[in-house]
């Protein structure tokens, strides 16, 4: 029996006409899987200490520290890991003389006193950071790896294809989560990063915040079991795949991470997996339109665990004149859909409100509200609240607050990708 499996929510009928097939996908790994033996796993930890890190009277690189010993307090016995210092060059701060080192009392002791020796100083270059951990990762292959990133600033001292160089030249070689600082750093540089290597990106408020974060990320990279994960789909001649976005437990177009196998094969990868994972996918099929009464296979579902490929489920067309059949839209789908429309109102109505169009930021916050209490998204009706007054969150009637924190509003932005689940029980 496998350790992962597949399974497909939708509503297969389609008006006559119709061409475009919607699906939930859930990818789920049974508790302890693995395929085959345990892999080597890499923790990387890489800190900004650019002279910005002295800000806050010193806090910043204090936390820092502070944060990355918490980090190498998490990891597990035999992991290999390295500290890594960004400024514009990066600097391994442990181990010494060889690219990484396993984890064991000795080890962890010598790579704290080391990380209590760094000192905030030069400037920021993202890019020079990723080459460094690749090269440090490269002595491990075929490891699970992961990279901790964390700046509290812009990518200020190296080009943009540079960063977009190192970025291409990470893909596949290991996992990569970002963490922004306060708020002078550029989500949109830490999204690139983080979205093409299969991490997250998330802000941490204040300098306080930092120890939490990093042992979250760490304790969640020691739970992985299984790497080079892939969602396999076949579609037909004439059928054509429209998007792949995963949808929880955060939102993430996998459409342009697609690497061709054969004309109708393609692969999309999914990562590093822990026991007792699962995860949603949206999957957008067209296919050439079918008289009524007739079935089309429209996608085959396959999953590739370990470079072995795992049938798993499949979506279906069945065309319908039956309005009652073709107009019920699959409950997953619909919450799912939502829940990318919750995303798109906040960051247009956080937009609108930068740009002093407050008419548009209104109506937009005011959705984002209203859909986030409709599916139950606690935690961002929470955040919009410290940035708009609620009336009423059925109709999404709101007022924007006069007075907004910078720290708000852009945890509001980036956290507005986080979802929720989908209660398939009912």
């Amino acid at each position: 029996m496998s350790d992962f499996a597949a399974q497909v929510f939708q509503n297969e009928y389609l008006p006559a006409g119709g061409e475009v097939v919607d699906a939930v996908v859930t990818v789920t790994a049974a508790e302890g899987a693995s395929a085959g033996r345990p892999n080597e796993m890499v923790e990387v930890i890489v800190i900004d200490t650019s002279g910005s890190m002295q800000g806050d009277r010193g806090a910043k690189i204090a936390s820092a520290r502070d944060a990355t010993k918490v980090a190498i307090d998490t990891l597990r016995d035999g992991v290999l890991f390295a500290i890594v210092a960004g400024t514009e060059l990066a600097q391994v701060v442990y181990p010494f003389g060889q690219p990484l080192a396993r984890a064991d009392e000795r080890t962890r002791t010598e790579a704290k006193a080391a990380v209590s020796r760094v000192e905030a100083k030069g400037g920021t270059a993202i890019g020079s950071w990723l080459k460094a951990a690749s090269s440090l990762i490269a002595a491990a292959p075929g490891a699970i790896s992961h990279v901790v990133l964390m700046t509290d600033g812009k990518n200020e001292h190296e080009r943009p294809h540079e960063l977009d160089e190192a970025i291409a030249g990470s893909v596949g070689q290991f996992q990569c989560d970002c963490l922004g600082l306060g708020t002078d750093w550029i989500k949109a540089e830490l999204d690139k990063v983080s979205s093409a290597l299969l991490g997250r990106t998330d802000i941490v408020p204040t300098p306080g915040e930092m120890e939490f974060q990093f042992r979250a990320l760490t304790e969640k990279a020691m739970g992985k079991q299984t790497g080079n994960v892939a969602l396999r789909l076949w579609t037909p001649q004439g059928s054509q795949i429209e998007f792949l976005k995963q949808v929880a437990p955060e939102l993430d177009d996998l459409t342009p991470k697609a690497q061709t196998v054969s004309p109708l094969v393609r692969d999309y990868p999914l990562g590093a997996w822990a026991g007792g994972e699962d995860r949603d996918y949206h999957l957008q099929v067209r296919v050439p339109v079918g008289s009524v009464g007739s079935e089309r296979l429209a996608a085959r579902v396959m999953l590739v665990v370990g470079g072995v490929e795992q049938p798993a489920a499949l979506v279906r067309a069945l065309w319908t004149d039956d309005e009652r059949l073709s107009t019920r839209i699959n409950r997953e789908v619909a919450h799912y859909t939502g829940q990318a429309e919750l995303a798109d109102a906040i960051h247009d109505g956080l937009a609108a409100r930068d740009s002093g169009d407050d008419e548009t930021a209104t109506v937009k916050l005011g959705r984002a509200v209203q859909l986030a209490h409709e599916t139950g998204n606690d935690e961002t009706v929470r955040l919009l609240q410290k940035v708009v007054d609620v009336e009423d969150p059925d109709a999404g009637t709101v007022r924007l607050k006069r007075e907004v924190a910078d720290v708000d509003a852009m945890t509001l932005d980036v956290r507005s990708t986080r979802t929720v689940r989908v209660n398939k029980s009912q």
